[in-house]
């Protein structure tokens, strides 16, 4: 990377074009407008970044901080998006679908230099600006009827010659190509390693070092800060310090289990990557401290902005409530006007050299501890046809990079060398009850441990008599399957399930196991169900030999948007998935305090996924660390790690992997019976018309 004097250089340049522009555009023809706009919108960009720069975060009142927000975020707001040039459908109308495709990539790919300013990041805004005045450049000469003259063209005939709109959205491509391209090594690099060195503290020092009693620390990330933030630092601020603490304690300790129980060595650890919600920083803070006693550092990264860190709409890092979900699911394949063969295969080079770069960091990686949030408003996106989509070759191209990327992270950071942990919070979006709805969700996340260990236990022992388990749905749940398990070598020593006490997955609540494939069938339907940050509506897939062979939901009106909807956001472009994981939920107490405020819907499904059976699509849960022994309380290995896909491992990891894992819960009102089914053919019965019947278990009903 170029040394600080040549970046202030071409900085200066770029402000002064720019400035320029934003005065006057009115030469690159009908673009002008746009072109004027994006340039006004560097200017704000770059008065961010100076002021900052020139006077300290803490030096500048809350409604300096307030205004930015509101000057950088308004026009892709709900109230705004509809003639906003990042509006895929509003840039296509204003210049037509090839031309207004690139233009409202390029105007994304510049919003992705907010939190690069208020990082004070010189590099992005150099090379995002000179991208613009690059394109700009070409605009404008084309208009002025100079550019694209070639030997070549002057001997076609009229008929046979591009029009310069042609050539221009050519050039145009070439240019957003070999920009992403040539970056990338930057760019990818940079992503890596804000995920393993602590000394990346841009997030940190913001947790550690502001007065988390004044608002206006919500703003120094660059996110947009809107009233779930604001309301979770006020009420966060409010509790006691012991209060705070044993929250973070919930959390740090349950990420520390989760070593303990795998048998992997902590103390060989440096680096914890911990994400969360902005508002949080009261908790976080107290997490920071503890995991610091326990000899790990925090690496912090914002949620991906620019297109070569994104994954689809998924918000991954330190993030806040999204301006517009409609706006992030209009963007999530941008990288379809670059994604090719050559691209990746760069990529992949790339990516291997920085890994080989920091393998040292990668050894002393921890792993993720999550704070997730819950709450937020409904959303039902819109498919749009402008939006830029992955055809099917690039859909493919995107399944091998998913096998390829995961190989190579597992080589430098090897899944059964570090562990995780995840729980949950409200936000305020979710209503009036917001501040009990907190309460009641700290209890969920500290329920006795020991308790639930013991009534588990009671449907493990019947579990592991059973040939299969039979789940019968009821009240217009349409499921009835049939899940295969493995058979036991040594069934005094071994078991299918574990017992599953909330370390590193909170809060505490089931049993699960890895099916057997063969021989699991059947129908698995659920009426609404939240996966992966959208509503799915009336989900169906239908099983053979454990491997989905159909599939429908019924979000949109025309069939085949719902098939791609489902294809897209749940198979990852994928024909079919095996099913991972069988599970029971336990935590009937979740499943009170979702009825009691009228909120099921709006639970994530880590507390979902303990409020009834739940299936998930995709690879086992010891994906990566099927040799790891593990044991449940009372002795008993758990050997059911592996089904017929991740048994190709090491012939055939392409078939072995799939890189996905999602949860789908029935609820219980929607489960008409739960049975073990012995291999004589006799039957355990364990849940029925949504409650608990197995002898044990019987006060989970008693709440």
């Amino acid at each position: 990377m170029e040394g600080l004097n040549e970046l202030n250089e071409r900085y200066d340049l770029m402000k002064e074009r720019i400035s320029a522009l934003a005065q006057d555009a009115s030469f690159c023809g009908v673009y002008g407008e746009y072109i004027g706009f994006c340039a006004r919108f560097l200017e704000k960009i770059f008065y961010v970044y100076e002021t900052i720069g020139e006077k300290g975060r803490t030096a500048l009142p809350l409604d300096w901080w307030q205004e930015q927000n509101r000057n950088l975020y308004a026009d892709i707001l709900p109230s705004g998006y509809e003639k906003s040039f990042a509006n895929p459908d509003y840039a296509v109308k204003q210049f037509g679908k090839e031309m207004g495709q690139r233009l409202c990539f390029l105007y994304t790919e510049l919003r992705s230099l907010i939190p690069s300013a208020y990082e004070q990041c010189l590099w992005d805004l150099v090379v995002f600006s000179e991208l613009f005045v690059e394109v700009e450049t070409i605009i404008a000469s084309a208009r002025s009827g100079e550019a694209f003259r070639t030997s070549g063209k002057d001997s076609l005939s009229e008929e046979q010659k591009p029009s310069d709109d042609a050539i221009l959205i050519k050039e145009i491509q070439t240019i957003i190509y070999d920009f992403e391209r040539d970056y990338s090594e930057v760019i990818v690099a940079r992503r890596l390693r804000n995920q393993l060195d602590s000394s990346m503290d841009f997030a940190t020092s913001i947790i550690m070092e502001s007065d988390l009693c004044d608002e206006s620390y919500l703003y120094y990330y660059g996110e947009y800060i809107g009233e779930n933030e604001r309301t979770s630092r006020e009420y966060l601020a409010g509790l006691s310090e012991q209060q705070l603490y044993d929250m973070a304690f919930t959390y740090t300790d349950g990420f520390r289990e989760g070593f303990e129980i795998a048998g992997i060595d902590l103390s060989k650890k440096k680096t914890v990557n911990i994400r969360y919600n902005i508002g949080f920083e009261p908790m976080v803070r107290q997490a920071v401290i503890q995991f610091e006693a326990l000899g790990l550092k925090p690496s912090i990264y914002p949620a991906a902005a620019k297109s070569l860190d994104k994954q689809r709409h998924l918000r991954i890092g330190y993030t806040a409530t999204s301006a517009n979900k409609q706006y992030d699911y209009d963007h999530r394949f941008d990288n379809a006007l670059y994604l090719d063969k050559a691209f990746l295969e760069r990529r992949y080079e790339v990516l291997s050299k920085a890994y080989e770069e920091y393998k040292e960091l990668c050894s002393y990686y921890a792993g993720p501890a999550c704070i997730e949030v819950f709450g937020e408003k409904d959303f039902t996106p819109v498919s749009k046809e402008n939006a830029l989509s992955l055809d099917e070759q690039q859909q493919k191209l995107t399944v091998k990079w998913a096998t390829q990327s995961a190989k190579l992270s597992n080589h430098y950071i090897p899944r059964d060398q570090y562990s995780f942990t995840i729980i949950a919070y409200p936000v305020a979006e979710i209503g009036s009850d917001y501040q009990c709805i907190f309460e009641e969700t700290i209890k969920v996340n500290n329920l006795d441990k020991k308790r639930y260990r013991n009534i588990q236990q009671c449907l493990i022992d019947a579990l592991d008599e059973a040939e299969y388990v039979r789940v019968l749905g009821t009240n217009g749940n349409h499921t009835d399957m049939k899940v295969m398990l493995h058979v036991k070598k040594n069934p005094e020593k071994e078991t299918n399930f574990e017992n599953c006490l909330a370390d590193v997955n909170i809060p505490v609540g089931e049993v699960f196991t890895s099916p057997k494939l063969t021989g699991t069938t059947g129908c698995l339907h659920v009426s609404s169900v939240y996966l992966n940050d959208l509503d799915f509506k009336n989900l169906t897939l239908h099983f053979e030999d454990g491997k989905v062979v159909s599939y429908s939901c019924d979000n949109f009106d025309d069939d085949k948007d719902n098939l791609a909807f489902v294809k897209e956001n749940l198979m990852n472009h994928r024909e079919t998935l095996p099913l991972g994981e069988f599970a029971i939920g336990t935590n009937t107490t979740a499943y009170v305090m979702a009825r009691k405020y009228n909120i099921l819907h709006k639970l994530p499904i880590l507390i979902v996924e303990k409020m009834g059976p739940h299936f998930a699509v995709g690879d086992t849960c010891y994906s990566h660390s099927e040799e790891v022994r593990l044991f449940n309380p009372d002795g008993k290995e758990i050997v059911a790690k592996d089904n017929e896909c991740s048994l190709l491992r090491d012939t055939n990891e392409e078939e072995a992997y799939f890189n996905v894992h999602t949860d789908i819960t029935i609820p219980y009102e929607e489960i008409g019976l739960i049975e073990a089914v012995r291999f004589d053919g006799s039957t355990i019965p364990l849940l029925r018309n949504g409650e608990f019947v197995l002898a044990g278990t019987e006060e989970l009903n008693i709440i």
